[in-house]
């Protein structure tokens, strides 16, 4: 265990952990697109989120103090908490939306609203309109302020959503000082994210970062390796595919996957 910094007041590093997934499939015909947004809507709606949310908070200490949460019409859903690093305030600002959560809260409109810190997800599902790819997106970003940091919640995040492609930014920013006077830009060792992933995840993508040490910046981006298409297929049995065909659609998906991984139409 990491010797705890001996610190001259409150600890003000902020570290922002963000969390980026897609989930492609293959909907061949504008029906099945749409039931598999549906579909989508449905399986990660707020209620799912903000399940994944308050887990979060749990695994990194935290005590939320206010849910906002929407979801949107056609598609989508938004979540915010706002958390606290050491329980309870003796005050909670009551005109921040809903209040103070509570697992027996039930509504359309939730906030969550953290003292010092907070955690917010969107989604963005989406088709293609000429190649029968879906894509389904999600955004969850992490920020706390303190002693408490966000990275040991990433196995959770991983295996919450079905993720081909995911992109994670963590940076450690502002300073605090230790007992004479020293300034401390960062307060834990890490070398890559990479290091809060177990081995047994890390095998199953290629992986590629980009750190930036001096300023406490470090990117992963996370490619799946295999590519079983009876996963991808939705509402359809692989067998029913002519071996042709299968190849054609398991090079769509491998295309719209390099695409997003590498932030570039790399086929044109």
């Amino acid at each position: 265990m990491e010797k705890r910094l001996k610190l001259y007041g409150f600890n003000n590093l902020t570290k922002t952990l963000s969390f980026n997934i897609y989930d492609v499939c293959y909907a061949k015909t504008e029906r099945e697109q749409k039931d598999y947004i549906a579909y989508i809507d449905e399986q990660y709606n707020s209620d799912r989120l903000t399940s994944i949310l308050c887990q979060v908070t749990e695994m990194i200490g935290a005590t939320v103090l206010n849910i906002s949460k929407q979801d949107y019409d056609p598609q989508g859903a938004s979540v915010t908490l706002l958390i606290s690093e050491s329980g309870l305030p003796e005050k909670i600002d009551r005109s921040c939306n809903c209040g103070m959560y509570t697992p027996a809260f039930a509504g359309e409109a939730i906030a969550a609203h953290l003292d010092k810190s907070h955690v917010t997800v969107h989604t963005y599902p989406e088709y293609h309109p000429d190649n029968a790819i879906a894509t389904f997106r999600v955004d969850i970003d992490v920020s706390t302020c303190g002693t408490i940091s966000p990275l040991n919640t990433l196995d959770f995040l991983i295996d919450s959503f079905d993720s081909d492609i995911i992109t994670i930014d963590y940076r450690v920013r502002g300073f605090t000082r230790d007992t004479s006077g020293k300034k401390l830009f960062i307060d834990h060792k890490i070398t890559s994210i990479q290091d809060y992933i177990r081995a047994e995840t890390l095998r199953r993508y290629d992986t590629m970062d980009i750190n930036v040490y001096q300023a406490n910046i470090f990117h992963t981006q996370m490619l799946i390796k295999e590519l079983e298409l009876q996963n991808y297929l939705f509402k359809t049995d692989v067998y029913e595919i002519p071996p042709k065909e299968r190849l054609a659609i398991s090079n769509s998906l491998r295309r719209e996957m390099i695409e997003i991984f590498s932030g570039t139409n790399v086929y044109e």
